[in-house]
């Protein structure tokens, strides 16, 4: 991979641009969340399976289209180090958080449609996440 001379779009833009890539990829990880705890995968490991296929996603859209990089080894090793960071945060919060959430009564039987502590489990991981790599992609690496 080579590095390319790019033109950085502005933080609007940016920011409009990863929180769409960043929608698009929690519905590929939490979707993913699902149907592994649906097929009786725990919690945690099925956090571990979801995380790399929507970090994966968000990766892929996100350096083309939010930062306009081609991308080099440099960036890609910075990523992967910074997913690795955003892995622990989420899946850190989504561990206790969940049982956490269970006991308070918001599982499955609190409403047998939804699994709120799965869905409000995610959210906060995801949310710290998303703030996190938005500003180490943005400030750190792929800065224009």
């Amino acid at each position: 991979m080579t590095e390319a001379t790019t033109t950085q779009l502005g933080l609007r833009p940016q920011l409009f641009r990863f929180v769409l890539t960043g929608g698009l990829s929690a519905i590929v990880d939490y979707g993913l969340l699902v149907v592994l705890m649906a097929f009786g995968l725990d919690h945690t490991p099925a956090k571990v399976l979801s995380f790399i296929a929507g970090t994966t996603t968000a990766y892929l859209i996100n350096r083309r289209w939010t930062f306009n990089s081609d991308g080099s080894r440099r960036k890609f090793a910075a990523v992967m180090a910074l997913y690795a960071l955003t892995f622990v945060l989420q899946v850190g919060i989504f561990t206790p958080l969940y049982p956490w959430l269970v006991s308070l009564g918001l599982g499955a039987e609190f409403m047998p449609k939804m699994n709120w502590a799965q869905l409000f489990g995610f959210v906060v991981a995801q949310g710290v996440a998303t703030a996190v790599n938005f500003v180490v992609q943005r400030s750190v690496i792929f800065k224009a």
